[in-house]
């Protein structure tokens, strides 16, 4: 049993079966990859692991709980957080603000606006805050209005946001979208270092196969709304199923 595991989940929008009995288990402390051409599911798919849609049948389970019906807050409490396609981070404050708001809510329960103004009486949320950026390669841009940072910065931050709350599984919502080749290739280094260090799951969806094999240990391809093969990477790229999913090309 994964530490995450999908079973039976259908979803419709209308005459639309945008999700159908899609099964799926993720191991823990690996990295998989959730592709498929678009219209697939893939974004469905994920809006019901963070508790943003409720399937119409089928459940989500993570390490045993159901995820269905909690508030994102709930579904972040249990270990869960994801980054989404956009970098959401605070623009109007300094990076070394945007890395305390989550370990200030991680302590607190909720961020409290006005802890800025008493941020002396709080070193070791500062201090946590500085090596996380140290450890991001973000230090020299502490003091920077993060409005201000390059795409390539703003989604190492969201990542390193993320992180600060120690969760158990991190869900990237195609994390290079219109990255340069530079910053994606710097954010493939970023989470293998992730994988290779921390006690932590990765389950990333993604349109670049160059991101996808350079990370992924088990790959799930969907293709309208339901899953197609899941396999190593080595396997999955020369495979029938997916060529004539990607190409419309039959074997």
């Amino acid at each position: 049993m994964g530490i995450l595991e999908v079973k039976n989940v259908n979803k419709r929008f209308g005459g639309l079966q945008a999700l159908g009995d899609v099964n799926l288990s993720v191991a823990e402390n690996t990295v998989h990859a959730i592709i498929g051409p678009n219209g697939a599911g893939k974004s469905t798919l994920l809006n019901v692991l963070v508790g943003k849609l409720v399937p119409d049948t089928g459940s989500v389970l993570f390490d045993g709980q159901s995820v269905l019906g909690r508030k994102p807050y709930e579904i972040n409490q249990m270990g869960i957080s994801r980054v989404f396609q956009t970098p959401e981070i605070f623009g109007d404050l300094s990076v070394i603000e945007n890395m305390m708001i989550p370990i200030f809510a991680k302590r607190d329960g909720a961020f409290r606006m006005h802890a800025f103004e008493n941020a002396d009486n709080e070193k070791g949320i500062i201090e946590q805050a500085e090596q996380m950026l140290e450890s991001l390669n973000l230090a020299d841009q502490r003091n920077m209005h993060s409005a201000a940072m390059s795409r390539g910065n703003k989604r190492r931050l969201e990542i390193g946001m993320c992180l600060a709350q120690e969760p158990r599984l991190l869900l990237l919502d195609e994390p290079t979208a219109g990255m340069a080749r530079a910053d994606t290739n710097n954010t493939i280094d970023l989470l293998k270092q992730i994988s290779d260090e921390r006690d932590i799951t990765i389950a990333i969806i993604e349109h670049d196969m160059h991101v996808v094999f350079s990370l992924a240990e088990r790959i799930t391809v969907l293709a309208q709304g339901t899953p197609l093969v899941e396999d190593t990477p080595d396997n999955i790229k020369g495979h029938p199923k997916v060529r004539e999913a990607y190409l419309g090309e039959s074997a």
